[in-house]
């Protein structure tokens, strides 16, 4: 969280006068959250003031790019801010440590965040105490990583694992977002090459099935010996896991004609279930009347 200076005067910046953080890592949703801040704002004004650096006659938000959003969205033409003189480095540590706190936080929006910070943190060298090693000198990954989790409540390795999700390309990167990949073989997978990421994403999307941890390694380390290519890919994502059962598949073309386009799956199958128990009764009745005669 930013400490304000009991020196530093709170003033009220016009809205439009101020920009969002270059290359600002953390969405700003229109969700549950962000109705819940409108009405706070509404009802009792904006509690905390937004924190700016000045940037030539305008002004960058370090920190309250949703209380910004908010108060546009309501009208509000400007914000108390406090605005603070601080380098490209500085204003990321900030911004990056401003946003942390946050009750949802995607593992992309971490992801880069976290390597945003990493890299300021080596540009500053020995320079400020956030980044400063006792022995002097430059900042090493893992010494980063370290002070990066311990602010943010992690352990190093965790930080580490984040940072590899910026290796992953968009669609695999969006599926770790949804909760369809877990972070430990979304880590392995960031190790193959972007050829390599776009063939497993084809296949998962074809097979609708995700990679486990152990299958994620095996492709990681056929990748490193040059052997991983489509139909590596496609053995490993279509062989049947110790705990997944079998599984029948049928194209949503050949049941368009059943099911609404859009209806849940779940719903589907159990429609499909109850459908073939009518089926099932309807054979056995005309059996039971077969053996009558």
């Amino acid at each position: 969280m930013i400490k304000l200076d009991d020196k530093e005067k709170i003033v009220i910046i016009p809205i439009s006068a101020i920009d969002d953080f270059f290359d600002h890592p953390f969405q700003v949703r229109d969700d549950e959250e962000m109705d819940r801040l409108v009405n706070s704002i509404i009802n009792n004004g904006v509690l905390t003031p937004v924190i700016l650096r000045p940037n030539g006659e305008r002004y960058e938000i370090i920190s309250g790019h949703r209380r910004k959003y908010a108060c546009k969205k309501i009208g509000i033409v400007g914000v108390p801010a406090i605005v603070r003189e601080l380098t490209r480095e500085e204003a990321i540590v900030e911004m990056v440590d401003s946003n942390l706190h946050r009750e949802h936080i995607l593992p992309s929006e971490k992801a880069r965040a976290y390597k945003m910070k990493m890299d300021a943190m080596k540009r500053q060298g020995k320079r400020t105490d956030l980044t400063s090693n006792p022995m002097g000198g430059k900042l090493k990954s893992m010494e980063t990583a370290k002070l990066i989790g311990e602010e943010a409540g992690e352990s190093a390795n965790q930080v580490r694992r984040y940072i590899r999700l910026t290796k992953l390309i968009l669609g695999l990167l969006t599926m770790v977002d949804e909760g369809k990949i877990a972070l430990r073989p979304a880590v392995e997978i960031s190790y193959l090459t972007v050829e390599e990421q776009t063939d497993l994403l084809e296949t998962i999307e074809s097979e609708d099935c995700t990679p486990s941890y152990a299958q994620a390694i095996r492709m990681r380390n056929l990748s490193k010996e040059g052997n991983l290519d489509i139909d590596a890919i496609f053995d490993i994502m279509t062989e049947q896991k110790g705990n997944q059962k079998e599984k029948i598949k049928i194209p949503m073309e050949r049941l368009d004609k059943f099911f609404p386009r859009g209806m849940p799956q779940k719903r589907v199958e159990d429609t499909i279930i109850k459908a073939l128990a009518f089926y099932q009764k309807h054979l056995n009745k005309k059996r039971e009347g077969r053996e009558e005669r």
